[in-house]
């Protein structure tokens, strides 16, 4: 099993679109804290313009802590594209080339076929998360420095001690692949259905930017069903920075967000089983 996982983490990087999302996160990250390192005690000031008649704002408060936390509110719009590049082609882009009878002529079941692909693309996932956190974090730390970190949470203004700021963001980047896998799940399940990998991108985005714009939309119907829909849960990251924790809360979105991954990998599994390959 796992050296197919290698083989299938080796097609995967073999192919150009692989590091677009790499690419992506390495320029704009760096031309967002470049734009703050700038302009963002302007931006700091307009937000806290309503407490300064009260309080007195000492130390850095714009650093790498609060730019990194800044970049991951974005995570629900951005990221999942440069996933779908990738995980929208894993089953889709055999059927583009043509390999699918090649690759189940080997002695190996289908079901370690479908595992593999699905569980490289799952480290993909994890990899672009973390190259995320690695870019964010590091590079702010050499042009920002450190300091405490101020939140702000359903009109509440939070401040974090340094010595408490950075194991939330250990959570809260573990909690991103958990909710960028759902996304790669999706696109995996699409791309067992159809024989091009632009289908799967596009069914992909169009679903999650449908269930963002239900879930931001203040009407009682929506309202209902927003608890059903995988994105409602996807900013759930944002609770490690809560005071205190809600663990409940944390438990039942990472418990959904699972059987979201079981759920539609175990529906593209059976597609794959149960598939003609007859090209």
């Amino acid at each position: 099993m796992i050296k197919l996982i290698n083989i299938e983490l080796y097609k995967i990087f073999k192919k150009w679109r692989t590091y677009i999302g790499f690419i992506a996160i390495a320029i704009l990250v760096p031309v967002i804290e470049f734009a703050l390192q700038i302009e963002g005690h302007k931006s700091l000031d307009f937000m806290t313009r309503d407490l300064q008649q009260s309080f007195i704002f000492v130390g850095n408060l714009l650093n790498t802590y609060f730019v990194s936390y800044l970049i991951l509110n974005s995570l629900s719009v951005h990221i999942p594209f440069l996933i779908t590049l990738v995980a929208g082609d894993l089953l889709a882009g055999e059927a583009t080339a043509g390999t699918y009878r090649l690759i189940l002529t080997r002695p190996v079941s289908r079901m370690k076929i479908v595992s593999s692909k699905f569980i490289a693309g799952i480290i993909y996932t994890f990899l672009l998360i973390l190259w995320l956190a690695i870019v964010s974090l590091g590079l702010g730390y050499l042009l920002l420095g450190t300091g405490e970190l101020m939140v702000f949470r359903g009109g509440i203004i939070m401040v974090f001690a340094k010595n408490d700021i950075l194991w939330r963001f250990l959570l809260a980047y573990g909690f991103a692949v958990l909710s960028m896998g759902v996304v790669a799940s999706l696109a995996f399940l699409f791309s067992a259905l159809v024989e091009n990998a632009i289908g799967p991108i596009i069914t992909t985005m169009a679903i999650i930017i449908i269930f963002l714009i239900i879930s931001a939309i203040n009407v009682d119907l929506f309202q209902t069903i927003k608890p059903y829909l995988f994105t409602s849960y996807m900013g759930s990251w944002s609770m490690f920075f809560d005071k205190p924790i809600d663990t409940y809360e944390i438990v039942k979105s990472t418990l959904i967000m699972l059987g979201h991954i079981a759920g539609l990998f175990g529906l593209a599994s059976y597609i794959f089983y149960k598939k003609d390959i007859l090209t």
